[in-house]
């Protein structure tokens, strides 16, 4: 059974990403995964604490790509679309070219280009989101989305900046968030738009209350990972996006 290094570029406060998303690719059949992580200091989700987390990228990049990672996962969602319409892509290319001066294979994704390729990938036209974000950095990511084709109908703002409480949101208050959503025609909800907001334990709940499908950062970094990997998702318990034989 073969192994894949997955290394993921992780906020300094994060400590959901590095549970979720090992807990679902340990669910893939047919492969093993290890993940290792390098860090940018971060805990306040404002444009200014984003912005100084962002210059810590190429030092990150060095240090995870000493361990040699098949994958490389850019994981803060926020930091990405905050930034100009396309910004998932100039980071991307970046990383990917500081990776190849220093000979490494690594293939490059982010947590921002995961979602967009998750919701293309189920031919999502509107979907509604649930995030931990200040209503001005959920508009960003509202509008990133727009940019991108997809239409956001309706969108809860839980108004956290502390990321380190945002790793602590309870799944009843997530939940209740889904709840006040109008999702009249929306194709899919994304029930946490941030890969600190805990949600994994909440996805095949919400599919099946709600009927539509229900997507999180994570489950979307996941689902680009394998497909990055050439491997076809298989996991269970994790939402229709990777749900076997999709």
């Amino acid at each position: 059974m073969p192994n894949r290094r997955v290394g993921i570029i992780v906020p300094s406060s994060n400590i959901t990403v590095e549970t979720e998303l090992p807990a679902i690719l340990r669910r893939q059949p047919g492969v093993t995964f290890s993940f290792h992580s390098s860090r940018m200091r971060m805990t306040e989700v404002t444009p200014v604490g984003l912005a100084s987390m962002n210059v810590q990228r190429e030092r990150c990049v060095v240090e995870i790509a000493d361990a040699g990672p098949d994958v490389i996962l850019y994981a803060c969602l926020v930091a990405l679309m905050a930034g100009p319409p396309g910004e998932h892509h100039r980071v991307e290319s970046l990383t990917a070219e500081q990776l190849a001066t220093g000979d490494s294979p690594a293939l490059v994704r982010s947590s921002a280009g995961a979602l967009i390729e998750a919701l293309k990938a189920l031919s999502v036209r509107r979907v509604a989101l649930v995030t931990p974000y200040l209503v001005p950095l959920a508009r960003k990511v509202v509008g990133y989305l727009e940019h991108e084709g997809i239409q956001t109908a309706d969108y809860r703002a839980l108004e956290v900046e502390d990321n380190r409480a945002v790793g602590c949101i309870e799944g009843d208050r997530v939940l209740r968030a889904a709840r006040e959503l109008n999702l009249d025609g929306v194709d899919a909800l994304v029930l946490s738009a941030c890969v600190q907001m805990p949600s994994l334990d909440l996805i095949e709940q919400a599919e099946a209350e709600f009927g539509i499908p229900v997507l999180s950062a994570a489950t979307a970094g996941a689902f680009s990972i394998l497909r990055a990997l050439d491997v076809v998702p298989a996991v269970p318990g994790a939402g229709s996006l990777l749900a076997p034989g999709r």
